[in-house]
């Protein structure tokens, strides 16, 4: 069972969106074709505190290439992804690299199909560096990393090993516990269930129910929607341009 963290913010619910993306569009030049792909093209979406977007499509339609233009490891080709942050009004489609680093660190999380561990650095610190980022004590950190990755079912015996030794449902049980333990307004999950067994994505979709309801705003793409159907609030679908 995921148990609630006391690192976590309860944020308003409001009628004002937090996010609100009118024609937002991506597309990638292809050298060898000598021409543009359309990615997806003119999506529009409002999204308020605690609602549950699940975008869905078949694939190659951009579902996750959508995600990425959000948290802005891709720059968007057109269009207005409008963030009420703490500190104001962002465009993510236009903002500043350091606007959007300021926002990854404090109000914007990203859980990617992959784990990116860097190396020798084990389980436990990995998972408590966001909070060590935000100012929480070392063994404060330490504490809460324990408990996520209990709650994700990754065995204690191996919390002090690299993540780069582990297998591909390991390493996303730390993946999820980075990314889902310190406190975000907004959080984007890519694929989050993959290669998780059915006990972790049901401590998965408890975590996501659990920030929901303080007021987390959560978009996704999932492998099996049919875990999170019951935190759906509206779907987004996406279409072959």
């Amino acid at each position: 069972m995921v148990r609630g963290s006391r690192f976590a913010v309860q944020y308003k619910h409001t009628q004002m969106n937090l996010l609100t993306v009118t024609k937002l569009n991506k597309h990638f030049y292809v050298h060898h074709l000598e021409r543009e792909i359309v990615a997806f093209a003119a999506v529009d979406f409002a999204l308020a505190a605690g609602e549950f977007l699940l975008v869905r499509g078949a694939n190659g339609v951009g579902k996750s290439t959508l995600l990425r233009c959000l948290y802005r490891s891709y720059l968007p080709s057109g269009g207005q992804a409008l963030f009420r942050s703490q500190a104001g009004d962002i465009d993510l489609a236009r903002a500043a690299e350091v606007d959007i680093a300021f926002l990854r660190r404090s109000e914007i999380g990203n859980v990617s199909q992959f784990l990116r561990a860097r190396p020798r650095v084990s389980a436990l610190d990995l998972v408590a560096e966001p909070l060590i980022e935000n100012g929480v004590s070392l063994a404060e950190a330490h504490t809460a990393a324990a408990a996520q990755l209990a709650a994700f079912g990754l065995k204690e015996a191996i919390w002090e090993a690299y993540p780069s030794t582990f297998s591909g449902g390991e390493q996303q049980k730390v993946n999820l516990a980075r990314a889902l333990i310190a406190p975000r307004r907004l959080i984007l999950l890519d694929e989050p269930t993959a290669s998780l067994d059915a006990a972790a994505r049901a401590a998965l979709v408890e975590r996501l129910t659990e920030l929901k309801r303080s007021g987390v705003a959560l978009i996704g793409v999932f492998h099996h929607p049919e875990d999170v159907q019951a935190l759906v609030d509206r779907e987004l679908y996406l279409e072959t341009v």
